[in-house]
C-alpha cells in the first residue's frame, strides 16, 4: 500500500491510497464468499453457481463493494500513520481503479484537526478567584435544616398569608386558549418563595380555602418558552388547603435529632468545615475554567464543522443520560423547555465550539510540554474512579482495555495541562467571595408554569476536561470515525464502481 499527499488546504486533505492487486483479489474471494450463498443461478442450487459465471453474467463489479469494505480501514490506517494526519471526520472516497489484477487506486478527502498558532500560555493574567465560607453561610445551612425539619400545621380559620403553602388547583389560558403546561393540580405552592412567575404568588395572598379566581399576570420576556415571552395569561385558580411550617428551636436537642452531633456547636463545625472543602473545589474549578476561558479567547482557530455537530451530538447524549435519571426523557425535556431538537443544537453550538477550541488548544500544550502519566499515576486515578462507581480497584482496572486506559492516561494529560496553566497564571488580588448555598427553595425544580423552570444548560456543558476521566471507558470517538466508514461511504463506493466499470450490477435474488 502506498500513499501520497495530492492537497492540504486549510481543514482539508486530499490523497491518493494506492492498495495491491493482490491484497484486493483476496477482498473479492472474501466478498465472494459471503454473497455467493444469497445467488440464484439457472441450473444450480442456490449458493453453488460458480463464481466465473456469476462475474460473467452480472459483471465483476457485484463483489467490489464488500471487498472495498474489508480491505479499506486497515488501509486507510495505514495511510494516515504514513502521511501523519490526523482526521476528524468520516472520509470521502473516489474509487480511480478496481480490478480484480489491478491494483485498488483510491482519492480520499477527509476533514482533519486545524492548525493553528498556540500563544504564550503561561503568564496570562487573571483575577484572584477565592471563596471563603462566613457566618451567615454556616447559619444559612443551618435554616436549611431547620426548614426541612419543621411541621406542617394545617390552617382552617383565616386566609393564606406570606409564608403560608396553599395547595392550589391552577390552568393557564393564553388568548383565552389552555397552553401546555399551564396546568396543575394539588399543587403546593410556598407563597413567597418566588416558584411561579411574578405576580401569581401575591394574588393567592388573602385568598380562604374553596376560594376559586382568576389570576392575572404576564410572563417575562426573558420566559424560556418562545410562544409565551411577554404574553398576558390569566389563570383559573382554586385554592385546596392551607399549611405553615412550624420551626423547631436551634437548640442541642435540633442537633441531636438531626445529625451524630450532640451539640448545635458541634454540628455548626461540621458545616463549616463541608463548606469549606466545597469553597476550595468551587475555587479550584473557576480558575480552571478562567484560565482556559482566556486561551480560548486568545487563541485564532478555524474549527471545522464536523467537529462542531459531533459536540453537539455529544451534549445532546449527555443530555440523555442526565435526563433518564431523573426519569425525564429528552423529548420530554425538549416539550418542557418549549423547544425543538434542531432549535436546542443551535443554542449548543457556541459553547460546544468554545469546548472543540479548549481541547484542542491543551492538546496543544500536552504535546509542547511533553506531559507523561506514569503507570502509578493510572492505578491511582483508576482507584479514584473506582471509589466513585462503588467499586474495587483491582476489578474495575481488570475491566479496562489497553484503549481504554490510554484513553484515561490522555485525559490525565489534559488535566496536567489545565493545572500547568493556573500554576503559571498571573493571579491579581481580587475581594474574596463567599460561598452561595441556594436554599432548598430555590433548588427545587419549579413547576412548568414558572419563571425557574428552565434547567442551566450551559453550567454542564462547560469546557471542563477534568470530568473526562470519569466517563472513559471506551475508545474515543475520534479514533472511532478513524477505523470505521460510515455506510454512507459504500453507497459512494458504489456509484464509483459503476461509473468505473461501466456496468449495471444485475439484481441478485
Amino acid at each position: 500500500m502506498s500513499s501520497v499527499l495530492d492537497k492540504k488546504e486549510k481543514n482539508t486533505v486530499d490523497f491518493t491510497m494506492t492498495i495491491s492487486a493482490e491484497i484486493f483479489r483476496e477482498a473479492l474471494d472474501r466478498s465472494f464468499r459471503k454473497n455467493v450463498k444469497n445467488i440464484a443461478m439457472p441450473g444450480f442450487r442456490k449458493g453453488k453457481a460458480p463464481r466465473k459465471l456469476i462475474e460473467k453474467t452480472y459483471g465483476e463489479a457485484i463483489f467490489y463493494d464488500d471487498a472495498i469494505d474489508f480491505v479499506f480501514p486497515t488501509e486507510y490506517e495505514k495511510a494516515i500513520a504514513e502521511l501523519a494526519i490526523d482526521p476528524v471526520d468520516v472520509p470521502k472516497l473516489d474509487v480511480k481503479e478496481i480490478g480484480s489484477d489491478k491494483d485498488l487506486v483510491m482519492a480520499i478527502s477527509v476533514t482533519v484537526k486545524p492548525e493553528f498558532e498556540l500563544g504564550d500560555y503561561t503568564g496570562i493574567k487573571l483575577e484572584e478567584i477565592v471563596h471563603t465560607v462566613t457566618d451567615e453561610d454556616v447559619e444559612r445551612e443551618i435554616t436549611q435544616k431547620q426548614e426541612r425539619n419543621a411541621r406542617l400545621i394545617t390552617v382552617e380559620d383565616r386566609a393564606v398569608c406570606e409564608g403560608d403553602i396553599a395547595n392550589i388547583n391552577f390552568e393557564g389560558f393564553v388568548d383565552e386558549k389552555a397552553f401546555p403546561g399551564g396546568k396543575g393540580e394539588n399543587y403546593d405552592l410556598t407563597i413567597g418563595s418566588g416558584q411561579f412567575i411574578p405576580g401569581f404568588e401575591e394574588q393567592i395572598i388573602g385568598k380562604s380555602i374553596g376560594d376559586e379566581f382568576d389570576v392575572t399576570v404576564t410572563f417575562p420576556e426573558e420566559y424560556h418558552a418562545e410562544d409565551l415571552k411577554g404574553k398576558p395569561a390569566v389563570f383559573k385558580v382554586k385554592v385546596n388547603s392551607i399549611q405553615y411550617k412550624e420551626l423547631p428551636a436551634l437548640d442541642d436537642e435540633f442537633a441531636k435529632d438531626v445529625s451524630e452531633f450532640d451539640t448545635l456547636d458541634a454540628l455548626k463545625a461540621d458545616i463549616r468545615s463541608k463548606l469549606t472543602e466545597q469553597a476550595e473545589k468551587t475555587t479550584k474549578q473557576e480558575k480552571e475554567n478562567a484560565v482556559v476561558d482566556k486561551m480560548v479567547e486568545n487563541t485564532e482557530i478555524d474549527v471545522p464543522a464536523c467537529m462542531i455537530d459531533t459536540r453537539v451530538e455529544s451534549i445532546i447524549r449527555e443530555n440523555n443520560m442526565r435526563m433518564a435519571q431523573q426519569g425525564l426523557s429528552f423529548d420530554q425535556y425538549l416539550s418542557y423547555m418549549g423547544s425543538t431538537l434542531d432549535q436546542f443544537k443551535e443554542m449548543m453550538r457556541p459553547n460546544a465550539e468554545k469546548q472543540v477550541k479548549a481541547n484542542l488548544i491543551l492538546e496543544a500544550i500536552v504535546k509542547k510540554e511533553a506531559f507523561e502519566i506514569t503507570d502509578e499515576m493510572l492505578v491511582a486515578k483508576v482507584k479514584e474512579m473506582a471509589e466513585m462507581y462503588h467499586m474495587e480497584a483491582d476489578k474495575l482496572m481488570e475491566t479496562l482495555r489497553d484503549q481504554d486506559k490510554e484513553n484515561i492516561k490522555a485525559d490525565m494529560k489534559m488535566e496536567t495541562a489545565v493545572t500547568y496553566l493556573v500554576e503559571n497564571a498571573i493571579w491579581s488580588k481580587a475581594k474574596a467571595k463567599s460561598t452561595t448555598t441556594k436554599t432548598t427553595a430555590e433548588k427545587k425544580p419549579a413547576a412548568k408554569t414558572t419563571k425557574k423552570a428552565e434547567p442551566k444548560e450551559a453550567a454542564t456543558t462547560k469546557a471542563e476536561p477534568k470530568k473526562a476521566t470519569t466517563k472513559k471507558a471506551e475508545p474515543k470517538e475520534t479514533a472511532t470515525k478513524k477505523t470505521t466508514p460510515k455506510k454512507e461511504t459504500t453507497a459512494k463506493k458504489a456509484t464509483t464502481v459503476k461509473k468505473t466499470t461501466k456496468k449495471e450490477n444485475a439484481e441478485v435474488e
